[in-house]
C-alpha cells in the first residue's frame, strides 16, 4: 500500500495525536516523515514530534478518517543540528474508535518493532498481516540512551472505498489526460521520449547535451514546429530538473509534459498547437542521472532526505556555477577601478574554466548548453517545498544569510514567479500548512533567493548575468520523491502552471536589428531606460527582451555602427511587442572598411599630425 500522505500534507495536522509534547514546535503535527527543523529550531518549528516525558506510555497516533487496511510504518528520527534523538524500538496497535486498541502480535505476545541507528535514515517495518481499523498508534519503547523520544514517520495503508462518504469523494483528485503515471528510471525515461518522438516526429527531437560523471548521457527533447533549427523571430524556452537527483517530481513533471504536449498537438488544441508552432521549446528531465539512480535504489519513501542530492563526485549542481555576482557589484562599488564588469553577459573566470577547478562535468554541459542556445526564459524544477524562487539567490551583503537583493528586473521576475505561483492549485492556497518552516503566503507563493538563505553560484544568478536568458526556480512539492500513485496528482497540481509559464517568454519586446542592407547583426547591445541590465542580439540579430506592460525607450548600440533608440510599448495582452532596428556603420567603420578593402589601414588624426610634425622638423 502507498503512503497515507504524512509527508504529502495529505494528512492534515487535525488527524495527528499524541499522548505528550516537549513544547508546540515538536507536537504531534511536527512527526512527519521527512520534516525539516531549519536552522533556528524554533517554538514553531521544530524537526519533530518528542514526548514531554521519557517513558513507555508515550503515543503518537494518525486518524485516517475512513477504514483502512494499514501495511507498514516507517520512522525517522528528530531533523536537528543540536541534539540526537530517536526511537529505537516501538509497538504499533489499531482502533476503530480510539478507545479501544488492539496492539499489533506475533506468537510470543506484543510485537516490538525495531526503529532506527541514527535520526535521518528511514527505517521501514512491515505489518506481518496488513490490519484494517480507522486510527493507528505508536508506541515508543526504547530510545536513544543520550536522547529522548522523538519521531518522524509515514503510515502505508490502502484506504477502504466508502461510497456513502461525501467527505472523501469531494477530495479525491482524478486526472483525464492519458499519460504515463509511473517513475521512470534512466532506460525507461530513454524509451519514453522515443514514444514520444515516435508519436510525434515532425515536432520533437531527441539530444544530448553531455554525459554524467558514470557516462550516462543527459537527453532533452525539443518540441517545435521546425525542431532542430533556431527560426529567426522565435524565442527559445527551457525546463529542466533532477539537479537534485533525489528530487524526483519534477523529473516525472517534465516527462508528463512532453507527453501531454504531444497529444494534445495531434488532438488540435490551439492553445497547444499555438505554443509549439510559435516556441522552441527544450525539456531537460534528468540533469543528475547519477543522483537519481543513488535515490531510485532506496525507493520513495526510504531515501530520506539528500541520498541522491549530489553528483558522483559530491558536487551540488545548483550552486555549482561561476559567482558572477561578486565581480559585478565589487567593480560598481568601486567605481574608479579600471576593470569594468558589463552588467550583462559577464564573462566566465578563467580559474573556474581551469581543469583543477571543482565543477561537475554535468555543470560544465549545462553551461555550454546555455551559451549555444539563445534562450529567453527558463525554469529549473527543484523539490522539497511549495514556492517559485527569483533571483538573486545571492544576498549583496556579506554580513547577512537572507537579505533581499532584487535584480534590476525584479518586477519581471517577480511577476514571472507569480504567473507560476498563482495557477497552482495550492501554492497560493492561504488555507494550506507550510511544508517545513517557512510560510510563503505573504508573497503568493514566491520568494527572491536571498531572502530565503543566500547561496552563491547558483544557476539563476549565472543565467541573468552570463546569458539573456531569466531563470527562476521552481520548487513543485513538499515531497521530494512522491509515491506514484500521487504522480496524477501532482500533474494536475502543475499542469496549468507548466503551461502558463512557457507563454511568459512571449511577454515584453522582440525585434530584429539589421544594417541597412538588410542583414542581421549579431552582438548587438539592446538596453532599456530605466533599467541596469542589458541583453543581446543572437547570431541572425534578433532579440527578446522580458518585460511587463508599460512604455519603455528601447537603445540598441554594435561596434562599427551608430546608435539608435525608439519607444516602445508593452501591452496586456499575450504576444511581444515588435520593436525592430535599422542601424548604418558609423564613418570610421566606413574608412577602414574602404581602406582595408583595397590593402590600406586608416591612420588616426593624431598619428598623422606627428608624422607632419617629425618631417617638418626633418626639413629644418
Amino acid at each position: 500500500c502507498p503512503p497515507l500522505g504524512l509527508e504529502t500534507l495529505k494528512i492534515t495536522d487535525f488527524q495527528l495525536h499524541a499522548s505528550t509534547a516537549k513544547r508546540y514546535g515538536l507536537g504531534a503535527h511536527r512527526g512527519r516523515l521527512n520534516i525539516q527543523a531549519g536552522v533556528n529550531e524554533n517554538d514553531f518549528y521544530d524537526g519533530a514530534w518528542c514526548a514531554g516525558r521519557n517513558d513507555p506510555y508515550q503515543w503518537i497516533e494518525v486518524d485516517a478518517r475512513r477504514l483502512t487496511k494499514f501495511t507498514g510504518v516507517i520512522t525517522q528520527g528528530r531533523n536537528s543540528l543540536w541534539s540526537s534523538n530517536w526511537v529505537t524500538s516501538y509497538r504499533v496497535l489499531v482502533s476503530n474508535d480510539s478507545h479501544a486498541w488492539t496492539a499489533v502480535r506475533n506468537e510470543s505476545g506484543d510485537m516490538i518493532f525495531q526503529g532506527n541507528r541514527e535520526k535521518e535514515i528511514p527505517v521501514l517495518n512491515m505489518l506481518p498481516v496488513p490490519l484494517v481499523a480507522r486510527y493507528i498508534r505508536i508506541n515508543p519503547r526504547s530510545w536513544f540512551e543520550e536522547g529522548s523520544i522523538c519521531m518522524r514517520l509515514e503510515i502505508l495503508g490502502c484506504p477502504l472505498p466508502d461510497p456513502n462518504n461525501y467527505y472523501h469523494r469531494r477530495n479525491e483528485m482524478t486526472t483525464t489526460d492519458n499519460l504515463d503515471f509511473k517513475h521512470h528510471n534512466y532506460k525507461e525515461m530513454r524509451q519514453l521520449m522515443k514514444t514520444v518522438n515516435k508519436m510525434c516526429p515532425n515536432i520533437t527531437r531527441i539530444y544530448n547535451i553531455g554525459k554524467s560523471h558514470q557516462g550516462l548521457k543527459l537527453y532533452a527533447v525539443e518540441i517545435s514546429d521546425n525542431p532542430g533549427e533556431h527560426e529567426v523571430g522565435e524565442p527559445e524556452f527551457r525546463y529542466i530538473a533532477g539537479a537534485h537527483g533525489n528530487e524526483v517530481l519534477g523529473r516525472e513533471l517534465i516527462l508528463l509534459l512532453m507527453q501531454f504536449m504531444c497529444q494534445e498537438y495531434l488532438a488540435g488544441n490551439p492553445r497547444i498547437v499555438h505554443l509549439i508552432e510559435d516556441t522552441r521549446i527544450h525539456l531537460l528531465p534528468s540533469v543528475n542521472p547519477d543522483g537519481y539512480d543513488k535515490a531510485c535504489k532506496a525507493g520513495s519513501e526510504l531515501g530520506g532526505w539528500s541520498l541522491g542530492r549530489w553528483t558522483q563526485d559530491g558536487i551540488d549542481i545548483n550552486n555549482n556555477f561561476p559567482d558572477l555576482n561578486s565581480l559585478l557589484w565589487e567593480s560598481e562599488d568601486q567605481k574608479k577601478s579600471k576593470w569594468k564588469v558589463p552588467n550583462h553577459h559577464i564573462p566566465i573566470p578563467d580559474w573556474y574554466l581551469s581543469e583543477n577547478a571543482t565543477v561537475a562535468v554535468e555543470t560544465r554541459a549545462i553551461i555550454a548548453w546555455m551559451e549555444k542556445i539563445p534562450f529567453v526564459l527558463g525554469g529549473n524544477l527543484q523539490g522539497g517545498e511549495l514556492v517559485v524562487a527569483y533571483p538573486y539567490d545571492m544576498a549583496r551583503s556579506v554580513w547577512k544569510t537572507q537579505d533581499y537583493t532584487a535584480t534590476p528586473d525584479d518586477h519581471v521576475f517577480r511577476w514571472l514567479a507569480y504567473s507560476y505561483a498563482s495557477t497552482h492549485r495550492l501554492m497560493t492556497d492561504a488555507r494550506r500548512r507550510a511544508c517545513h518552516t517557512e510560510d510563503f503566503q505573504k508573497e503568493d507563493g514566491t520568494v527572491n533567493g536571498a531572502s530565503w538563505h543566500t547561496v552563491a553560484g547558483s544557476i539563476n544568478d549565472f543565467s541573468y548575468l552570463h546569458t539573456n536568458c531569466f531563470e527562476l526556480s521552481i520548487y513543485v512539492g513538499c515531497d521530494k520523491y512522491p509515491h506514484e500513485s500521487e504522480l496524477p496528482e501532482e500533474w494536475e497540481n502543475n499542469r496549468e502552471s507548466l503551461i502558463v509559464f512557457m507563454e511568459q517568454v512571449h511577454r515584453g519586446i522582440k525585434g530584429i536589428v539589421k544594417d541597412v542592407h538588410g542583414k542581421g547583426i549579431p552582438n548587438a547591445v539592446i538596453s532599456v531606460e530605466g533599467v541596469n541590465h542589458d541583453i543581446r542580439t543572437g547570431a541572425d540579430g534578433d532579440y527578446w527582451r522580458l518585460l511587463n506592460p508599460g512604455e519603455y525607450v528601447v537603445g540598441v548600440k554594435a561596434e562599427g555602427y551608430t546608435t539608435a533608440t525608439k519607444t516602445c510599448e508593452v501591452g496586456y495582452d499575450m504576444g511581444a511587442t515588435q520593436c525592430d532596428f535599422t542601424i548604418s556603420k558609423t564613418n570610421l567603420a566606413r574608412i577602414k572598411e574602404i581602406m582595408k578593402k583595397f590593402g590600406k589601414q586608416p591612420i588616426s588624426l593624431s598619428t598623422r599630425r606627428l608624422r607632419q610634425r617629425a618631417r617638418q622638423w626633418g626639413q629644418k
